[in-house]
């Protein structure tokens, strides 16, 4: 779960802090320092909202019973394999124009008031901020044990971001943005797909589905061939694919159905925007 929660955090943290970075950007080069303020305010409280969903569904899970904890949990789990493909695509395809969209944004709070400054700050970082916080949270509510490696991992992701962010913003660091949310977004895609089988995997012990004994796969019993260096393989294994040490035919049917479709589609190449054609001028009629 380590690489996982990893990949994340790196992923969703880059882009708040590209949001954040052209957000300061754009006033510190257009003189209006004063209104870093605001700004700053808007997105402290866009990541306390965050850090505080997580705690809420924490807490939230924790007073349930077994069956409906594991009925939260694999419905918050497809709900958040939903979001994070829907912002995959997004981001893929609008990436080129986040800055513009960004700056005509501040451009016109900036012309309303403080309140306007901090409510655009607000939502432009809050939005990542809680998709950021639902996908770890199913992550790490689906790793076994009570292994803090997921968070371990979430929070190097979250690091790592911050750092590439600041130095994207003192131009010390080129990263070809292209390139990297496309490789970041297959990755999280093959993520989202464990996130998703495992969700239905929740759904069966909560007695929604049947199937829950109907077992297709047994990567612990796979891994148990290669004795102790079979303990590791199957630990990066899960952390990877977000598998179960048993899976149900539901399961990966679902991880199938979810896997293949959306990574064809991700990964095809998108059909170029072609101008508008120019509207041919009449001459003028001669009388």
């Amino acid at each position: 779960m380590l690489l996982g929660n990893f990949l994340i955090g790196l992923r969703e943290g880059l882009e708040a802090a590209l949001v954040v970075s052209i957000l300061i950007a754009y006033l510190v080069k257009t003189g209006n320092r004063r209104a870093l303020l605001p700004v700053w305010t808007g997105i402290g409280a866009a990541v306390v909202l965050a850090c505080g969903f997580g705690i809420a569904l924490s807490a939230a899970s924790s007073e349930m019973q077994f069956k409906t904890q594991e009925l939260f949990g694999g419905v918050l789990s497809i709900i958040a394999v939903g979001l994070v493909t829907w912002m995959v695509f997004w981001m893929r395809k609008t990436a080129r124009f986040m800055k513009a969209e960004l700056e005509g944004r501040l451009e016109g709070a900036l012309d309303v008031g403080p309140v306007a400054l901090a409510a655009v700050a607000f939502l432009a970082v809050g939005r990542e901020g809680l998709e950021t916080a639902l996908f770890l949270w199913t992550n790490i509510s689906n790793s076994s044990g009570g292994s803090t490696q997921p968070i371990i991992g979430a929070f190097l992701g979250l690091a790592v971001a911050v750092a590439l962010g600041y130095l994207l913003y003192r131009g010390g660091l080129k990263i070809n943005l292209k390139r990297f949310f496309t490789w970041t977004g297959a990755a999280l895609i093959v993520v989202a797909a464990g996130v998703f089988g495992y969700g239905f995997h929740d759904l069966q012990e909560a007695e929604v589905f049947p199937g829950l004994h109907a077992v297709a796969l047994e990567p612990h019993a796979f891994f148990a061939k290669f004795g102790g260096a079979g303990d590791w393989m199957q630990t990066v294994f899960q952390g990877v694919l977000n598998v179960t040490p048993q899976i149900t035919w539901l399961q990966l049917v679902m991880w199938a159905a979810y896997l293949v479709p959306v990574m064809v589609l991700f990964l095809r190449s998108p059909s170029p925007t072609k101008p508008a054609p120019a509207k041919a001028t009449e001459p003028a009629p001669t009388s």
